[in-house]
């Protein structure tokens, strides 16, 4: 999986924990974006600050869950195959 910090966002202040918890390899914003499955990550501010790409949906899956297990809300749970903001998954602390 590919990770990018947008420009101009401030990173969360869990953000430590999902590069601890996920093996994320850095890439560019282009790079990223063009894997089939985007993660989004809300700052404090409700700013996506990071997006997480997959290019296989287990990969994705389990970006998923390691997102979860760190009681993080993924905003798109119940609408099944929707995306939004370009993201299959966004995720925020509450």
């Amino acid at each position: 999986m590919k990770t990018t910090l947008i420009d101009g966002f401030t990173p969360a202040k869990f953000d430590k924990e999902i590069a601890g918890n996920l093996l994320l390899e850095t890439a560019t914003e282009d790079e990223v974006r063009a894997q089939k499955f985007l993660i989004g990550v809300r700052n404090e501010d409700g700013d996506i600050y990071r997006l997480i790409g997959a290019t296989k949906h287990n990969s994705f899956t389990n970006a998923v869950e390691e997102l979860e297990d760190l009681e993080l809300t993924d905003e798109l749970a119940d609408m099944d195959g929707t995306t939004h903001e370009g993201c299959d998954a966004i995720f925020r602390q509450e």
